[in-house]
């Protein structure tokens, strides 16, 4: 008999059927027609507030088809001036506009895949992704943080799959009505309080129903199982048509394969955690808590304004080392495991991980060090907590021109991306810590030893009496020297002449043979050598 009670109880909060007589303050009671009194419709009771008037919350709330005058006469009440501020108002539930509000995804990490509800296409998710009444979020190894229109949050832990069954706002009437379905996994939810009659949030599994006003749960389903923890305020749940109110610090359980079809225990309580400074500067950092007779706990850490969950794991003992946190705002909750395996109340301990880079300390090469080949190594030493660097290796010293780096990493040595052609080099170590602190070290001099590559000719364009040369670029050089000669020994130069760009234009006698060459020049005590030559000839 409790169970049809609260049953009915859970019907009546999902269309509320208003009993109280309307209270107008001065206004004439007229008798409503048959037609426009339906005692068995569900309705809500609006309040007028300052500065409304009547005409403009029939506009707001009312569907195209349903006339203010309508709403007057349900109401009994013969004229609209007569209604002030306080003054209560009936409005049928399907009376009022309804506005499918699509939900947002806040964070994602991980494979995660959404599918359209209408044309069953299947996408990726992405951060700010709408999501649709009807679509269907599925994870693999991926968590998603959603955001519905009224500010209630739902986590969807991996494995999991979630139908978005309806998501209704009544107009401007404040009323939302969500309904979904987890066929498979786990969701972790922050339902904001109803505070409109009406309103309505449910989840539904193969096995069991979850419906609530405002709270945080977590509600887990595998074949013939449902399980519910609550944490904050309380959730109806059970099998369809057999409903408790579960209060927080309990779980329940729907077994369908078992005798009873419920069953509900008490929750680990929050563990004690130890004294942790709320703004982290260095990494890691040891989280830890009293002794309590979990064996293992259940640790989650999210990021603060995304909601994006980003570690999940269970922990043996009473400790916990927290590394590789990005800068910013995080909330990491800790909740001892009972011996199913069911989280309890978690500890959660708002956190922010502040850390700055320092510049590092060069080790090798030496400033101006000559090195012998073409895949020099480079050493430092950090100087900062939790630090990755690279090094950054330039043809200037103001590092416009990055011709070569290494791989972001927390080692203190590491060879370039590609060989370094002979030449002098600036090099320097950037390091990173946070996610977005950034310092740089000093730069410093290298010479790669050896000789420049020879320049060879691309193409030759002939146009009228002028012949215009194309060559390679050669990365080290300042300049290059061009020689042009009527024998192909380069015996006798008839010109000479040093070129900054790559390309030349020559005027040429026609019908006579000549022979030009290249070579790369540089500063500093580099060696270059000529190139092929390449003959000409104007007809």
């Amino acid at each position: 008999m409790m169970a049809a009670l609260l049953c009915s109880l859970l019907v009546a909060s999902a269309s509320f059927v208003q009993a109280e007589i309307p209270i107008t303050r001065g206004s004439t009671l007229l008798a409503a027609s048959a037609a426009d009194r339906q005692p068995q419709t569900p309705e809500w009771i609006y309040t007028l507030n300052k500065g409304e008037t009547f005409t403009d919350v029939a506009t707001a709330l009312l569907k195209d088809n349903i006339s203010s005058a309508r709403l007057l006469r349900h109401n009994g009440i013969a004229s609209a001036d007569s209604l002030e501020p306080g003054s209560k108002v009936r409005i049928p539930l399907d009376w009022l506009k309804r506005q499918p509000e699509p939900a947002r995804v806040n964070a994602v990490t991980g494979q995660a895949y959404l599918v359209d509800g209408n044309q069953g296409t299947r996408r990726p998710v992405i951060r700010q992704m709408l999501i649709r009444v009807g679509d269907e979020l599925i994870t693999h190894t991926g968590t998603v943080n959603v955001e519905l229109a009224d500010g209630s949050h739902i986590r969807v832990a991996p494995d999991s799959r979630l139908v978005f069954n309806r998501m209704t706002q009544y107009g401007k009437a404040g009323m939302v009505d969500t309904r979904l379905r987890l066929n498979q996994g786990e969701i972790h939810t922050r339902v904001t309080p109803v505070i409109r009659e009406g309103s309505r949030f449910e989840v539904e599994t193969p096995s069991a129903v979850a419906a609530v006003r405002g709270t945080a749960f977590s509600i887990r389903t595998s074949p013939g199982e449902t399980r519910l923890q609550v944490t904050e305020g309380e959730v109806a749940f059970g099998p369809p048509g057999q409903v408790r109110y579960i209060p927080a610090g309990y779980s329940a359980s729907v077994d369908t394969a078992g005798r009873s079809p419920m069953t509900i225990r008490k929750l680990p309580p929050a563990p004690e955690l130890n004294p942790l400074p709320e703004t982290v500067t260095r990494l890691p950092a040891e989280l830890s808590w009293q002794p309590n007779p979990a064996d293992r706990h259940q640790l989650d850490i999210f990021a603060k304004d995304s909601g994006q969950w980003l570690l999940s794991e269970t922990v043996a003992g009473n400790s916990f080392s927290m590394q590789s946190l990005d800068n910013g705002r995080y909330e990491v909750h800790v909740a001892a495991l009972d011996p199913r395996g069911m989280a309890g109340i978690p500890a959660i301990k708002p956190l922010n991980v502040d850390l700055k880079a320092r510049p590092a300390q060069l080790q090798s090469p030496e400033e101006d060090a000559k090195y012998p080949d073409d895949m020099p190594e480079f050493s430092w030493q950090f100087r900062g907590d939790n630090e990755v660097g690279r090094v950054e290796i330039a043809t200037d010293e103001n590092f416009s021109n990055v011709i070569a780096t290494s791989e972001w990493a927390p080692d203190n040595t590491a060879l370039p991306s590609r060989p370094l052609q002979p030449g002098q080099y600036y090099w320097r170590v950037v390091t990173e810590a946070g996610g977005n602190s950034v310092a740089t070290s000093k730069p410093r001099t290298l010479l790669v030893d050896g000789s420049l590559p020879p320049v060879d000719i691309i193409s030759v364009n002939y146009l009228d009496q002028q012949v215009r040369i194309f060559w390679q670029s050669v990365e080290s050089a300042n300049d290059y020297r061009l020689q042009l000669s009527e024998e192909p020994g380069f015996d006798n130069i008839i010109k000479e002449a040093t070129v900054s760009d790559t390309t030349a234009a020559l005027r040429l006698i026609p019908g006579r043979r000549y022979f030009v060459r290249l070579k790369a020049l540089s500063e500093g005590p580099l060696t270059s050598r000529w190139g092929p030559g390449r003959e000409l000839y104007l007809e």
